[in-house]
Order: C-alpha cells, then structure tokens, then sequence
C-alpha cells in the first residue's frame, strides 16, 4: 500500500467521507469496506483507498489487458484524484516521498 502525504492546505478534509466525494467525482461509484473505500474505473480492477493520520493510504490492482486509450484515461484520472486527494502535484508528490525515504519514514 502506497502512503502520500497531504498538504497541510486539504489535511482538514483528509477523511473518509470527503474522500468518497472526490473519489466519485473522478471514478463514479465506490464503496466502503470498514475504513477503506474501493472503486472500479477503466484499467483500475481495484483502488483501495484509506486515511491513516494525515497520510491517505492508496492501493491499486490494474487490468493490463484493457486497450491503450482507457489505460491513458485511468491513469490520467488517477492523478487528478491524487492531486485534489492530497493537495500535492504529481512532482511535488514524487519530492515528498523521495525526502521520506531519505529520512526512512515511508510516505510521511
């Protein structure tokens, strides 16, 4: 399971049910399964998300046989959630865990 850190900007919103909100906005349905939530889009079999402190838990089972474009789409999607998620850009995500491992504090 992947950890990102969020932005101290959206930490106050890092809970499930505004995490459902933005997950049905980029993905559609999704459901609860005790303190995680699952949704299905395009290549994503399953994207398993959850909140831990002010870290948001993301783990993903992709469909490699899915055509080119819907792989694009997915991905594309995935990234728009992740940004809205933990206020982070894709790069500043990228810096933000790479600082973590440097210190050896996975995702934090």
């Amino acid at each position: 399971m992947q950890k990102y850190p969020v932005s101290p900007k959206v930490v106050k919103e890092l809970n499930l049910p505004t995490i459902q909100s933005k997950v049905q906005e980029a993905f559609g349905a999704c459901t609860q399964d005790g303190e995680f939530l699952h949704a299905q889009f395009g290549a994503l079999k399953d994207l398993k998300i959850g909140v831990e402190g002010k870290t948001l838990l993301v783990e993903t089972i992709m469909d490699p046989k899915v055509p080119p474009d819907v792989q694009q789409d997915t991905v594309r999607r995935y990234y728009a959630f992740l940004e809205h998620a933990t206020g982070y850009t894709a790069k500043e995500r990228a810096k933000k865990l790479q600082q973590a491992a440097k210190k050896g504090t996975p995702g934090a």
